[in-house]
């Protein structure tokens, strides 16, 4: 959520960065900005009349003091006049906190100043590509029939126990997924992220805080009867872990990593690119967060890309990182680098994580503060996928593929106790 004072002070400023992101409804700037001073004249007279009331009070007292009763008495009729008025201006200052609440809630956070504008994904810009080009055979196959030849993934009974984009892992096929969740977190481990496993429920304030509500709801899955959403990424319980938190500035930067499973409506998805491990609507997947000082989020944006990077070259894929355009980028973000892996069999790429500087968007809904000098400060916030599962998968199946059975990266040999599947 953006600042109050950021769009008193900076309007101008502020309604051309939204631009890139092609946010048109800046009448809600205006709007905003009248609410504000509305409340803010609200604010004034209140504290008038408060002192007015106190002053009142101070009289009675004396009056009653030397005995002058009538007079005490009117006061006192002054004083309960005041307070009528003083409790009608604090509903109107609460309804008016309120709508401003809302209408701030509407209002993306600022694109960074490096982000292009584009008109959609097709404009994103591809930073650098790397990797190892795979050697296939003369007709690879796509990861659901590798999947079925070796037995590792079952889409059908995973649709004839929950519906379809819940697929079942089996055999070697649970073993790999384990295998990647593990590697992944020891990776993370020696970068010097702390793991936590959080829980996969979260309550409304929490997703409020990480900007899931009320931008993304359509997205998750709600479980009514006990108003807690189903996370659809560790990126919401862990950053809220220091929500309404002051931490002293050495205790910066803050490095978390978590394996959850994740849940994703995706409603409307379908056709050919939700295939397979394409797009599930329950996936397993390892996030890395930060909270880091507002002076080095950039520095720090640019060593979890290359955290990131590490770990796909240890997986031995081809892949490329793309920085994304105004028009692609999330409602929450000011700056993200998505992670891209190739796709041998089925010729596209695959987005496998994306790593992202928040600035204090995210801070701002969830207090998260720390001590510079004598002043607190709203940290920033970071997080990346480190990796999301299911396309890892789909790619390492079939980019690594031979005639006889499936090769695995050096780095997996260890946690799979084979260097193949077949």
């Amino acid at each position: 959520m953006l600042a109050i004072q950021l769009l008193r002070e900076k309007k101008d400023w502020v309604i051309e960065r939204l631009s890139v992101k092609h946010f048109t409804r800046i009448q809600l700037i205006d709007e905003i900005l009248q609410l504000d001073e509305h409340r803010r004249q609200l604010i004034t007279e209140h504290d008038r009349l408060q002192n007015q009331r106190n002053m009142a009070s101070r009289e009675i007292g004396q009056l009653m003091k030397t005995g002058q009763t009538s007079a005490a008495e009117e006061k006192k009729k002054e004083v309960a006049r005041w307070n009528q008025q003083l409790d009608e201006l604090r509903t109107q200052l609460d309804e008016t906190e309120q709508r401003l609440q809302q209408l701030l809630l509407q209002i993306p956070n600022l694109p960074h100043e490096s982000v292009p504008a584009g008109q959609s994904a097709a404009d994103n810009v591809i930073v650098r590509q790397g990797g190892v080009s795979p050697t296939l055979p003369e007709k690879p196959l796509p990861h659901w029939e590798l999947a079925t030849r070796y037995d590792l993934i079952h889409f059908d009974i995973g649709t004839r126990l929950t519906g379809s984009g819940f697929p079942v892992f089996k055999g070697a096929g649970a073993r790999l997924e384990r295998a990647l969740i593990q590697y992944f977190l020891d990776y993370n481990i020696r970068a010097g992220y702390v793991e936590y496993l959080p829980p996969l429920l979260v309550n409304e304030q929490t997703a409020f805080g990480t900007g899931q509500l009320p931008d993304k709801e359509g997205q998750m899955y709600f479980i009514s009867e006990d108003q807690l959403y189903l996370i659809p990424t560790a990126e919401v319980p862990l950053t809220n872990i220091y929500r309404d938190t002051i931490l002293q500035e050495d205790q910066l930067p803050i490095k978390m990593t978590a394996y959850t499973p994740c849940f994703r409506r995706e409603a409307g998805s379908y056709g050919k690119d939700v295939r397979g491990l394409n797009r599930v609507h329950q996936f397993d997947k390892v996030e890395i967060v930060q909270l880091v000082h507002p002076d080095r989020s950039y520095e720090v944006l640019e060593e979890m890309v290359a955290h990131v990077e590490g770990l796909l070259q240890s997986l031995e894929l081809p892949y490329r990182i793309v920085k994304l355009c105004g028009a692609d980028m999330s409602f929450t973000s000011a700056l993200t680098y998505d992670f891209e892996v190739y796709s041998a069999a089925q010729q596209r790429w695959l987005e496998v994580s994306s790593v992202s500087n928040f600035e204090t968007f995210q801070t701002q809904r969830m207090k998260i503060r720390f001590r510079d000098g004598k002043q607190t400060r709203l940290v920033h916030s970071l997080n990346g996928s480190s990796l999301a599962l299911p396309r890892i998968v789909a790619a390492l199946l079939e980019n690594h593929q031979q005639p006889d059975g499936i090769l695995l990266p050096a780095v997996l040999h260890p946690y799979m106790g084979s260097s193949k599947i077949s």
